[in-house]
Formats: C-alpha cells, sequence, structure tokens
C-alpha cells in the first residue's frame, strides 16, 4: 500500500511562488495516477490537478491553468506542484492523493490521500 507525506507548503506574498511535493512510500508509486486537491476554510475541497501514472497527460482546474504544474518523477517516488503567480484565494489545506488509474476532478474516485499541507498566500 502506498503512503503519501505532503511537504513545501508555507506563508508566501501573491504574486509568489511555492513548489509542493508529495513523496510516496511502496514499490507500487509508478503504476499510480495522482492527484492535487486543495481545501480552504469553511469549503470544500476541490480538485487542483491531475496527472496520469506516466506523465504523460495532466488536467488542470481552470482556476489555476497556466499558473500550477504537475509533474513526477518516478525515480524518486514523487509527485511536484509547482505553483506560480499565487493569489490570496489560492489559500487552503493542499492534499496529494493517488489513484489506480483515474486523474480527473472526482475525489471520490482517489484510493489514498497524505495528510495535506498548508498554503497561505497573503494580499
Amino acid at each position: 500500500q502506498v503512503q503519501l507525506r505532503e511537504s513545501g507548503g508555507g506563508l508566501v506574498q501573491a504574486g509568489g511562488s511555492l513548489r509542493l511535493s508529495c513523496a510516496a512510500s511502496g514499490r507500487t508509486f509508478s503504476s499510480y495516477a495522482m492527484g492535487w486537491f486543495r481545501q480552504a476554510p469553511g469549503k470544500e475541497r476541490e480538485f487542483v490537478s491531475g496527472l496520469a501514472w506516466n506523465g504523460g497527460s495532466t488536467l488542470y482546474a481552470d482556476s489555476v491553468k497556466g499558473r500550477f504544474t504537475i509533474s513526477r518523477d518516478n525515480a524518486k517516488n514523487t509527485v511536484f506542484l509547482q505553483m506560480s503567480s499565487l493569489k490570496p484565494e489560492d489559500t487552503g489545506v493542499y492534499f496529494c492523493a493517488a489513484s489506480v488509474r483515474y486523474y480527473g476532478p472526482s475525489s471520490h474516485a482517489y484510493d489514498i490521500w497524505g495528510q495535506g499541507t498548508q498554503v497561505t498566500v497573503s494580499s
């Protein structure tokens, strides 16, 4: 069973950048599709980005297109979320998640979740 651990969150000013990492344990990481979600206080968890098992296909929420980039390094069992031009509305807890095949926006399709990392963007 793969376990996930996010890191890289923090406090950043609007317009700044952060790179989140999601480190996975387990030898089967490379066979999983991955997703990033976020949850702001008082709001539902929302899809941010998804990535196929081989990194060949990606999906992004409209709100982050052109600003965020998802990638993975299967040799290091890690998936990344590079976030640029950050806005206060990007604030929230960011979670990575793994699925056997799916990398779309439905959180219910993901089987494994990390604990999350806090991102706060100040105006």
